[in-house]
């Protein structure tokens, strides 16, 4: 596995909203069918209230369904049950993944799910694994509803497809009237994949009303030969920007957490990283 990345989006108040993100490397049957790697799994999504989880490569759909079975039985009594949401099989060709959110009922729910079309008429199939956007509701929070697009790119495209994020932002903001977004997820975007002079192509860098909670230097790669900043968060709209302190960024080495060796952090994921948004609580 690799570290994952701890970002506090504190919003004012004394008690957490986490929103997490983790890719679990190639997720399937054989992932569940190994109790120390589907500990890892599970102890890791139970850190967060809401989990994108990113890779979901299992051709039977069998896989995340029997994940969150295990979640819900070795937590429900002593934390909040967990619902989801998944998209259909997104990619070009054989190769396909899926996108899934896991999130706490008690704390939030979803409004509503949309997956992005991506046939604008001047750059139609922009993205290999389009996004499946989600619009949660969060009523005993300040910021009562947002909106994540998540993103997995493909290292070769990755440029192409951080500036078409852009598009996306553009055309959920025009489906949904919510005013807050978070754009998270595998962006691959350091190292070769992101060269620097790219950076100033890229419309969701380039445009000041897109705040970029992760800089170039943070380290979410998976080798410890590795320091890249694949992994990203985006924000946009004033309340939610408003409402962040950007120094609670962190990473949290799971590694390190679970006494792994770095061949079995890269054994049941190659991605992961959270999000920790802390917002205030009416109850």
């Amino acid at each position: 596995m690799k570290p994952a990345v701890l970002l506090l989006l504190s919003l004012g108040g004394a008690l957490s909203l986490k929103i997490c993100s983790f890719n679990i490397r190639s997720f399937g049957e054989s992932k569940i069918s190994k109790p120390e790697v589907l500990n890892v799994i599970l102890e890791s999504i139970a850190r967060c209230d809401i989990m994108l989880v990113m890779e979901i490569k299992d051709a039977k759909g069998t896989a995340f369904p029997r994940l969150m079975t295990h979640l819900n039985r070795k937590y429900n009594g002593k934390k909040h049950e967990y619902g989801y949401v998944i998209s259909q099989r997104l990619g070009r060709k054989s190769y396909k993944e899926q996108y899934a959110f896991v999130y706490r009922q008690k704390l939030v729910s979803v409004k509503s799910v949309y997956q992005y079309p991506d046939t604008q008429t001047d750059d139609i199939d922009a993205f290999a694994r389009e996004p499946f956007v989600v619009w949660f509701s969060s009523p005993t929070t300040e910021i009562k509803d947002f909106v994540i697009i998540p993103i997995h790119t493909p290292p070769e495209a990755a440029v192409k497809e951080i500036d078409e994020l852009y598009d996306v932002y553009q055309n959920v903001s025009q489906h949904w009237q919510s005013q807050n977004f978070i754009i998270m997820g595998d962006f691959n975007a350091a190292c070769g994949y992101v060269p620097k002079k790219e950076w100033r192509n890229i419309r969701l860098r380039s445009d000041s009303s897109f705040v970029w909670l992760t800089h170039d230097k943070l380290d979410t790669s998976v080798k410890e030969s590795t320091k890249c900043a694949y992994d990203r968060v985006v924000l946009h709209g004033k309340a939610m920007i408003q409402a962040v302190k950007p120094e609670s960024v962190d990473v949290y080495d799971f590694k390190q957490a679970f006494g792994l060796t770095e061949q079995e952090q890269l054994e049941p994921t190659s991605k992961s990283w959270v999000i920790s948004t802390r917002t205030p609580q009416t109850e």
